[in-house]
């Protein structure tokens, strides 16, 4: 595995490189790492070049002061693709999966295909209320503490930006409709996520596939690790196959019944 430093948006943004073939962008989730894609996601390795930038104020990223917003992470996103990767595949879970979709929507010259694990697109499809440090478990404090350049003392900071940024993700179906590459929507079936508010994210882009793991939370890529990652390799390798009884997916379903 390569390690690299790019400067994005005013960011001094640290990545892994791993693997080889077209290249995928894993983006991890609020507070954690790229680390959380080891022993799942990061097995694409084997036919992909991965690339894992960590975003502001997470993992080896420093934070650079200010907000730290999914708006922002978006935009620090289409400058990393522009520069390192060009046109491709974009991985996100979780708060990940929110700047994928954004980037997708402001950018969709830069993304060929989108997977979203566990993501919402309005602050209404959270399930869980933005997190205070004292209600982080203690391994997420350490995992922070053990890479990250801005130091231990840092994270509750880190944790206040990302709380206070919980209220901006309004995103519409206009937003939604303007995505124009093929998607994969995944969430666990017990997730933070409303099963409601994933399937109106489906409903509401264009080409979109919907997978529900059964038996899995918010973890999910923890919990079935083979099968999640079986799910976005396939994804991302095949051309979609016809369906025998299509209805949302009916090229005719508009046109009169003869």
């Amino acid at each position: 595995m390569a390690e690299h430093h790019v400067h994005t948006n005013g960011v001094r943004t640290w990545y892994a490189e791993r693997g080889s073939g077209d290249p995928v962008v894993l983006l991890h989730g609020a507070l954690i790492d790229s680390r959380c894609f080891d022993g799942n996601l990061a097995a694409l390795a084997d036919r992909f070049t991965l690339y894992l930038p960590e975003r502001r104020g997470h993992g080896h990223t420093a934070d650079p002061g200010g907000p730290i917003t999914p708006q922002l992470m978006a935009q620090d996103t289409a400058a990393f693709l522009e520069q390192v990767t060009g046109r491709v595949r974009l991985v996100g879970h979780s708060a990940g999966a929110v700047v994928a979709l954004m980037t997708a929507i402001a950018r969709p010259d830069l993304v060929d295909r989108l997977v979203l694990i566990s993501g919402a697109f309005h602050r209404d499809g959270w399930l869980l209320p933005p997190a205070a440090a004292r209600d982080i478990p203690q391994v997420i404090h350490d995992q922070h503490a053990e890479v990250s350049p801005d130091g231990p003392g840092h994270f509750p900071a880190v944790v206040d930006k990302i709380a206070a940024s919980a209220d901006t993700l309004l995103l519409t179906g206009a937003d939604l409709a303007a995505v124009g590459c093929r998607t994969l929507v995944m969430v666990g079936d017990d997730d933070a996520v409303s099963l409601e508010h994933t399937v109106a994210l489906y409903r509401g882009l264009p080409d979109a596939q919907l997978a529900v793991v059964p038996g899995t939370s918010h973890t999910l890529l923890l919990e079935q690790p083979d099968l999640c990652t079986r799910l976005v390799a396939d994804f991302l390798t095949a051309d979609p196959a016809p369906t025998f009884m299509p209805v949302r997916r009916r090229v005719d379903r508009m046109s009169p019944r003869g």
